[in-house]
């Protein structure tokens, strides 16, 4: 919800505002499980990167496989993560919206990793990381994840 600025009659500004308490809670705990998860991903901690997904989510990956069906293949892609990126211990976020209603969200992020390729090159990746989530009770599950990167002119 954009409402104008009260000392502005220009209504190009504005401020932006949750339309209630729930919603902001709700982001607020989004936003601290994604920088959770972020910082488990860092520390190669594999427990804590599977927090708070479900046991039937869905991937969609950079490498292959397209898609990654279940906890189990999810968790699985994270050994090729972790032998590209190494020892890098960067995988950071550099922006993130969430919209959240009572019992689904998403996040669109913007991400960079960093990790060697397969000829010894290091290199710095900016990716794309969206995640869709659905309440149940009081916890929030990661039901879809999807990292991408932008075509190549």
């Amino acid at each position: 919800m954009l409402l104008q600025n009260p000392g502005s009659h220009d209504p190009k500004e504005g401020i932006h505002v949750s339309a209630s308490r729930h919603r902001t809670s709700n982001e607020s705990v989004i936003r601290e499980f994604v920088e959770n998860w972020a910082r488990a991903v860092r520390a190669k901690d594999l427990n804590g990167i599977l927090a708070n997904h479900s046991p039937d989510m869905l991937m969609f990956d950079v490498p292959p496989p397209l898609q990654s069906k279940g906890i189990e293949a999810y968790k699985k892609t994270w050994d090729l993560f972790f032998s590209w990126s190494q020892d890098s211990g960067v995988f950071d976020i550099s922006e993130m919206r969430i919209t959240a209603g009572n019992d689904v969200a998403f996040v669109a992020a913007l991400m960079r990793c960093a990790g060697t390729e397969p000829n010894g090159h290091k290199i710095d990746l900016e990716f794309r990381l969206t995640i869709g989530l659905h309440k149940i009770g009081d916890q929030w599950i990661v039901t879809h994840e999807h990292h991408s990167l932008p075509a190549r002119e």
